[in-house]
């Protein structure tokens, strides 16, 4: 992951609709993510009303809840938030390539944007650093979010 995040253009929330799944595995650094990322959208405009919030069980999950969340409330944006760390086999390795995939699937076939905010990280102090640190990966994928859902909006005139 870089640390040098793009700037993002200032983006009224207000008109959009977002959704997010969020794992509760690792429930501390996803749960920082989450504080982040809603903290910013409600920052950037976007109404309780249009906002969003589905926990499951893990990252591997979040691939089923976005597609769930897109075709019933049909948010202008999606977002998939959870935290993986290396353990002592690859499961990490294998559950990030296929969420990786499955979140794209979704972007595609619902053609909806979703922002995959799965932090893979190889150990828990770097999860720290990327959820709870000076890194805020939260606010980052928030300002993801709504740029795609603008872009998306845009495009769709």
């Amino acid at each position: 992951m870089s640390l040098s995040a793009p700037q993002s253009a200032a983006i009224s929330g207000a008109p959009f609709k977002v959704g997010i799944a969020a794992a509760r595995y690792n429930e501390q650094f996803v749960g920082a993510l989450l504080d982040q990322a809603v903290a910013v959208l409600r920052k950037m405009g976007v109404k309780e009303k249009n906002l969003t919030v589905v926990r499951v069980p893990g990252s591997n999950e979040l691939p089923a809840a976005i597609q769930l969340l897109a075709k019933r409330r049909r948010p202008d944006v999606l977002m998939a938030l959870g935290v993986l760390i290396r353990g002592d086999t690859i499961h990490y390795e294998l559950i990030a390539e296929a969420v990786t995939h499955a979140l794209q699937r979704v972007a595609l076939d619902s053609r909806r944007p979703v922002i995959n905010a799965v932090v893979v990280a190889e150990n828990e102090a770097q999860a720290a650093q990327r959820s709870q640190g000076k890194i805020d990966r939260g606010a980052e994928f928030a300002r993801a979010a709504l740029a795609m859902a603008a872009l998306r909006k845009a495009l769709s005139k």
